[in-house]
């Protein structure tokens, strides 16, 4: 079935930009980012900026990111996909990426969550933006727990 992504969230403001591959089916559901509660996106992006957004709605948790200058998008406008796992994604289509230059003029980095969405990579990169990929916040990646949290912290940081 081909599944469509949710729009970006940034601004002008946006520093930083969190990518991933394509919103689970629960998060495309409930049209909100990150929103399956077996995803640790949350507690990682939380503990990142220093930040309690758990408990938090949903756009008090975007406003949160926001004020820390921090955007979400993925990396497919669509693709197949039967479930929700990134390993399972067929006949994907990138994002227009080229829009970042006017909607985030002040976007100095792109983080991938997990090596699926990282494999855009060089095409953010050639559109002169430093990137990272980083461990992914899916539950099926929980081995490395503390290696994961210290990385995501390193990683979005805006010094």
């Amino acid at each position: 079935m081909r599944k469509f992504g949710l729009p970006l969230v940034a601004d002008d403001k946006t520093e930083i930009l969190v990518m991933g591959t394509l919103p689970s089916d629960i998060s495309l559901k409930q049209g909100q980012y990150y929103a399956n509660p077996t995803n640790d996106f949350w507690r990682l992006i939380g503990a990142a900026l220093n930040e309690n957004v758990e408990a938090l709605s949903y756009e008090d948790r975007l406003a949160v990111l926001k004020s820390n200058r921090v955007g979400l998008w993925d990396a497919y406008h669509n693709c197949i996909r039967p479930g929700s796992l990134d390993s399972d994604i067929t006949e994907q289509e990138l994002n227009d990426f080229s829009i970042l230059k006017t909607v985030t003029p002040k976007l100095r980095l792109v983080s991938f969550n997990g090596k699926k969405a990282g494999k855009s990579e060089d095409k953010l990169r050639s559109l002169g933006y430093r990137t990272c990929v980083l461990p992914s916040s899916s539950a099926a990646n929980r081995r490395n727990s503390a290696e994961r949290l210290q990385l995501w912290k390193s990683k979005l940081t805006l010094t």
